[in-house]
């Protein structure tokens, strides 16, 4: 076993190395952004490890949601609140290489191949699973709230909102910032 222990949860190097790998993965199925994933990040992080609490990674997840910058900052944060900079080095590794070379390969065929059946039924299949990915990613988002009413009437309004309407999905979290601020929500 390596002596050196780093961050918070004091991983060693082959802690950082299966994070880093797991990430990998997920980069991969990362269709639709990073947030697509974030059910699985949840499980091998909070369920199968037990670095982070559900309130915990639920609380890294949102404060990168608030800030400004790229939606995949929340991965940074994971890995910070995980293991340092060593936790973040870890996740964003995992998370950009493997999608980030995946996409150059898929984007430079799929330019050359845009008129196939092929590309176009790919992409025309893409929206269904993508958002499939997201509901899957709200669910795991409120499980810290998930027995208040209030949280599961602004859901199901927010899925509503969105499925319906082809308003800007800032309006739902605008209001969910409201409730949230009144303190109507946990």
């Amino acid at each position: 076993m390596n002596a050196i222990l780093f961050g918070p949860g004091l991983l060693t190097h082959a802690d950082l190395w299966a994070m880093c790998l797991h990430f990998m993965l997920l980069s991969v199925l990362a269709i639709g952004g990073a947030i697509t994933t974030t059910p699985e990040m949840s499980r091998y992080v909070v369920g199968e490890r037990g670095w982070l609490s559900d309130a915990q990674f639920t609380a890294s997840v949102a404060l990168a949601q608030a800030a400004p910058g790229p939606n995949l900052l929340f991965v940074a944060v994971i890995g910070w609140n995980v293991a340092g900079l060593a936790g973040v080095a870890a996740t964003m590794i995992g998370s950009l290489l493997p999608s980030t070379m995946l996409a150059l390969l898929a984007t430079r065929w799929g330019t050359q191949h845009q008129q196939t059946l092929a590309v176009r039924a790919f992409k025309a299949g893409m929206a269904p699973l993508t958002i499939g990915m997201l509901l899957a990613t709200g669910w795991v988002l409120t499980e810290p709230l998930r027995g208040h009413v209030a949280t599961a009437g602004l859901v199901a309004v927010a899925v509503v909102f969105i499925l319906y309407t082809r308003l800007s999905p800032l309006w739902p979290i605008a209001i969910g910032a409201v409730v949230g601020a009144l303190g109507y929500l946990g």
